[in-house]
């Protein structure tokens, strides 16, 4: 153990007082991994701005100690009229794009040499057609075993597939196991919740049934809420106030016609027009075989849905682009309970959108499933959750009112559904009755870090219809800064009784589970996001109620894994390859933010420690260490081959917040 009385090297940084505020965001590890050179920056982090200027003034140059043959460079000028890039990151450019030219057509890719010759039957397309011709211009393989073909006997991409030695003749052609194929095709598909054509094209050409969800849509709007009588004064067009203060009438801020068309401008968040809703009306109902039931004209009780048994569960936060499918299968075998599906958007799902159903898709080994919906129309939102209660393979359905992003904000989705109490009290009433399922809440503190308000929302929550809540202990002001606010968070879980609220904000390890749930009692789960994406084994962890060193050779493993299940649901072509590296790249980004229990000096690591530059206990940790994007794309080369000429990455999520 390192004696913290000691200074470090030459310098006159104390780090025995970094430990004792662990405010400072510092992860102490110990001091033999640690690498010199980045002490001597970090002590120089730590001088206050009177020796800042004093030692910029004597040296002029921003290594102080360079010796006198190097020419000395200035620190650049922040120009302070720029402003500073915030949120999303908006200028990313595309990893990599696969040219059509040069891609074989992906209906005549799988033939098999048995079959007759297959032929496009799109004139127009413009895939390659010749496959002598794609064979001489064909990426070389990144393997020899198809993780595809040997789980179910037969690759469905291939003479594309990258990894198709064993199930490809000598011409191209694709090779079938009878035996395994026959097995398989017996078994119930591995992904569901798939977008069938026939769903796909009664979507756009607005013919799906949505008499339902319009009716009660309808039924809770604010023109049909109750006027106060003599004996009641507090309904109807009471005045309410809002967050910020400001009195708001019900019936004059919210009528039915300005609410939708003050809503239907969101990120493309476009809602059906009221041309097409008079033709959905006209649409006549659906024959059914068989006895007739009046599900669609009685909406059943909250005792007469389905059920979830909430308590004492670890949740899998929905994480937009990183919570995929093959990254849902990792952290269920690692013991999460209940997963849910990255954030989709109600309109595009409405559409038919093949990217955004390709979010609500589900694996067998999710048990407990839902998916999260954001919108910011109670008549999209509604006839969204109508169409996937009745057409998916789902447990529940997530309410997202916390997205803190910028583009969802503005157009009154997300978090910006807190400053719309009457559409929000629509939502929620008219999705939970259209479903029998649970619907769960997600929602955030407030807006402003000054004013929670999600403790008054809890009971609003309970009585409209709510099975559940999860509050995020920050605003949407704070984002992901400074630590979440578990005593609000038990503060709403205590006015949101009977029904369970889970906390989310800041797990990393057992003993952060344990004080939350141990101080906190009220909250009765809790949710893991970015935990998870840093160390998806922090589900064993909090099961078997011990901090687990995992060695960097089980780390590539998962990695590895990762590849396999993400190649199996992509694709194992040249798209199904990039892709699979594209999200692998994006995890990484988070992961890279582990550190190993056994360099700790004093575990465990917290989710606001940044650690200094340090070396692994081997090569592959320190690599895996690394918080430079090129060491990430050498970590997904060994999986997934060399990268293509061109290719570019930038995090979505800047993960990395040490300079």
């Amino acid at each position: 153990m390192a004696d913290y009385g000691e200074k470090c090297g030459d310098c006159s940084f104390d780090y025995a007082s970094l430990y004792e505020d662990r405010q400072k965001g510092v992860c102490l590890i110990k001091e033999e991994f640690i690498i010199e050179d980045h002490v001597r920056q970090l002590s120089e982090q730590c001088l206050t701005e009177t020796d800042k200027q004093k030692v910029s003034a004597d040296a002029g140059v921003e290594d102080a100690d360079a010796s006198s043959d190097e020419v000395p460079v200035k620190k650049p000028k922040l120009d302070d009229k720029r402003e500073k890039l915030r949120g999303q990151n908006k200028a990313r450019p595309p990893p990599f794009k696969v040219s059509r030219e040069q891609s074989l057509c992906p209906s005549i890719a799988d033939q098999t040499p048995t079959e007759p010759a297959r032929k496009c039957g799109n004139p127009r397309c413009t895939y390659l057609h010749d496959r002598k011709e794609y064979l001489k211009i064909k990426p070389e393989d990144i393997g020899t075993e198809c993780c595809t073909f040997n789980l179910t006997g037969k690759c469905p991409r291939g003479i594309t597939c990258r990894m198709g030695a064993r199930h490809l003749t000598e011409d191209g052609f694709n090779v079938v196991d009878e035996k395994k194929f026959e097995e398989y095709s017996k078994c119930s598909p591995a992904i569901k919740n798939h977008l069938s054509k026939d769903l796909q094209n009664r979507l756009r050409k607005r013919k799906y049934h949505f008499s339902k969800a319009e009716a009660i849509v309808k039924a809770n709007g604010p023109s049909n809420k109750k006027k106060p009588g003599p004996q009641s004064s507090s309904d109807g067009k009471a005045e309410e106030k809002n967050h910020t203060g400001v009195a708001t009438n019900a019936s004059d801020s919210s009528n039915g016609e300005t609410a939708e068309k003050r809503a239907c401008d969101d990120v493309k968040m476009e809602t059906v027009t009221s041309n097409d809703r008079d033709v959905l009306h006209e649409q006549p109902k659906e024959l059914k075989l068989g006895p007739v039931d009046d599900s669609d004209l009685i909406r059943p009780r909250q005792s007469e849905k389905r059920t979830i048994d909430w308590r004492d569960k670890i949740l899998l936060s929905p994480l937009t682009t990183v919570g995929n499918l093959p990254f849902r299968r990792i952290c269920k075998e690692y013991g999460a309970d209940i997963t849910c599906g990255e954030m989709a958007l109600a309109p595009k799902i409405l559409k038919g959108t093949q990217e955004e159903w390709a979010l609500v898709k589900r694996h067998e080994s999710e048990d407990i499933f839902g998916v999260q919906l954001c919108g910011n129309n109670p008549g999209v939102l509604t006839r969204c959750a109508q169409l996937l209660n009745r057409e998916i393979d789902v447990d529940y359905i997530d309410l997202n009112i916390g997205c803190p992003i910028d583009l969802i904000y503005r157009k009154g989705g997300g978090s910006g559904m807190l400053n719309r109490l009457n559409v929000l009290e629509t939502v929620v009433k008219s999705v939970s009755q259209v479903l029998d399922i649970p619907l769960s809440v997600k929602t955030r503190t407030g807006v402003y870090i000054d004013k929670p308000i999600a403790h008054n929302l809890m009971p609003k929550f309970r009585d409209w219809g709510a099975s559940m809540i999860t509050v995020h202990g920050r605003s949407r002001e704070q984002r992901y800064t400074k630590l979440a606010d578990w005593e609000y968070i038990e503060k709403c879980a205590a006015a949101a009784q009977p029904i369970p609220v889970f906390g989310n904000g800041d797990v990393l390890s057992y003993d952060d589970y344990r004080r939350m749930r141990e101080l906190h009692s009220t909250v009765q789960g809790i949710t893991i996001g970015r935990g998870a994406l840093i160390k998806p084994w922090i589900f064993t962890e909090i099961k078997e109620r011990k901090l687990i060193d995992i060695s960097s050779a089980e780390r590539f493993d998962i990695l590895r894994k990762y590849a396999n299940y993400g190649l199996e649901h992509w694709g194992s072509d040249t798209r199904g390859v990039e892709n699979t590296r594209r999200f692998m790249l994006e995890w990484i980004s988070f992961l890279h933010r582990y550190v190993p229990v056994g360099i700790l000096e004093r575990p465990p690591q917290r989710i606001n420690e940044r650690p200094p530059f340090y070396r692994g206990r081997d090569d592959m940790e320190t690599l895996m260490a690394s918080s430079n994007c090129a060491d990430w794309v050498k970590l997904s080369e060994m999986l997934l081959g060399k990268v293509p000429d061109g290719f570019h990455f930038l995090p979505k999520h800047k993960a990395n917040s040490w300079k």
